[in-house]
């Protein structure tokens, strides 16, 4: 089945031009590798306005089935990626994060540091990623086939509006 993709990158530095993204393109090339249609990409600043106006845009405008966000999951005081997209969530997936942390853990114990949440919204699958090109690659890995099963089960109804 083929699936449409919005990558969606948060850094303050990159959205003032200070450093480059480099997580948002990695993810969007391993997305095309896995057969995924990257039909989105945005690089917004670490504020909650602004990432949920771009996920809902990605959502409910284009309709993305896999809406990944890279960036804001940590500790930081301006990290607040997972609190901008919990309230537009209808269902949670916990056990992608879990899976993810879990993976993570294997490689470095602060694996477990990650904040990043993943849930449903109408036709969409949200997964937030770590902003460490590495740790976002390492962690998309770890779900994407996963991902690709449940995005069939999401879209298996069909939906004129939303055909993913």
């Amino acid at each position: 089945m083929h699936f449409t993709a919005a990558v969606i990158t948060v850094s303050d530095r990159g959205a003032r031009g200070e450093r480059t993204d480099t997580s948002g393109p990695k993810l969007c090339a391993l997305l095309r590798e896995r057969g995924y249609e990257v039909i989105r990409t945005a690089l917004v600043p670490d504020e909650p306005d602004a990432i949920r106006r771009e996920l809902l845009h990605a959502a409910d405008d284009l309709c993305a089935a896999l809406i990944l966000t890279t960036g804001g999951t940590g500790f930081s005081p301006r990290d607040r990626t997972p609190e901008a997209t919990l309230p537009l969530l209808e269902r949670l997936t916990p056990g992608i994060p879990e899976r993810m942390r879990a993976v993570s853990m294997q490689i470095t114990p602060k694996g477990c540091l990650s904040r990043s949440v993943a849930g449903i919204r109408g036709k969409s699958l949200i997964v937030n990623l770590p902003g460490s090109p590495k740790a976002a690659e390492e962690n998309l890995l770890a779900v994407i086939d996963p991902i690709a099963h449940g995005l069939e089960m999401l879209l298996g109804a069909g939906s004129a509006d939303c055909a993913g």
